[in-house]
């Protein structure tokens, strides 16, 4: 891609090492766009849905793991995907902190980032100098001219944190299913965040791996990515999850039998045995069981 955002992108990734490349071309995911709620206190108000997405990140990671090889070799994690997310620049990919205002968290959150590129009118070359964050353009930091609104707005699209907002909620976590399996996840996001049932279960589900804190910290996401619902407490919370999907499914009847029917096919198939579809691609005959070089140590 030769145009100047991905140009810019490809160098500023590539200050950090091989992940940027990784991704862009080995990697692939299921994106699912959900409303990101009112004004309101509850499970409908925006504060209550952007917690409760986090806190539902680490499950669908786990339940949707399924990038366990790296060129037909194992890399240690049962979603490789993710481990590429988190080596690439965890100013603009980490999940943004637990605040009691999202508005506040991912204000912080954006400026914070670096900069990935600086357009520049009738240049290719939109490349953003080292280390310099979108507060630091603000507040003065000199590159050739001062940011504008649009500015802002632009650096905003090369942010990818694990849920986006964008107006509604973007969740970036889960990773490419087999077939028609993409359509679980969204069936089951969908679900815990819409169904005030569903929802208030899925939050008590997920509270054990958030701790003292508001949502998960960072080595629960990780454990998810590596382990999957093989990781005890996680994969507790899958089920959970899960099991909290189905009865509101149950409960919407008929319309929805044939969702419920395959939400209960793949919870059965994998969360209920400490598996997830990566564990499919391990078990292929042919694999080899070394580890990928590039992959040794990573955490």
């Amino acid at each position: 891609m030769t145009h100047p955002r991905y140009r810019a992108m490809e160098a500023h990734f590539d200050r950090g090492g091989p992940w940027g490349r990784v991704m862009m071309r080995g990697t692939a995911a299921v994106q699912i766009s959900l409303d990101a709620g009112d004004d309101s206190d509850g499970p409908r108000g925006y504060r209550y849905r952007w917690r409760l997405a986090h806190r539902l990140g680490p499950v669908l990671i786990a339940a949707f793991a399924n990038s366990p090889l790296w060129r037909g070799r194992k890399t240690g994690w049962g979603s490789s995907r993710q481990a590429v997310w988190r080596r690439i620049d965890p100013t603009r990919t980490s999940a943004p902190g637990g605040g009691p205002d999202p508005r506040d968290a991912w204000a912080d959150y954006a400026l914070d980032a670096q900069l990935l590129c600086v357009r520049r009118d009738g240049s290719a070359d939109w490349s953003a100098p080292r280390g310099l964050t979108f507060r630091s353009w603000l507040t003065g930091a000199r590159v050739g001219r001062p940011p504008v609104l649009d500015d802002l707005e632009y650096h905003l699209t090369t942010l990818f944190p694990p849920v986006r907002p964008r107006g509604w909620l973007e969740l970036r976590m889960i990773d490419a299913q087999p077939g028609d399996g993409w359509l679980i996840a969204p069936a089951l996001a969908a679900v815990l965040l819409d169904d005030p049932v569903a929802a208030d279960a899925a939050y008590a589900a997920t509270e054990p791996l958030c701790g003292d804190l508001a949502l998960p910290p960072p080595e629960v996401w990780a454990r998810a990515a590596k382990l999957g619902p093989a990781d005890p407490a996680i994969g507790k919370a899958v089920r959970a999850c899960f099991a909290a999907a189905d009865a509101a499914l149950a409960a919407s009847g008929d319309p929805l039998a044939h969702v419920r029917t395959a939400v209960a096919e793949f919870a059965d198939r994998y969360p209920e045995r400490g598996r997830c579809p990566a564990d499919d691609l391990l078990t292929e005959p042919g694999g080899s069981p070394a580890t990928h070089a590039p992959w040794e140590g990573l955490s």
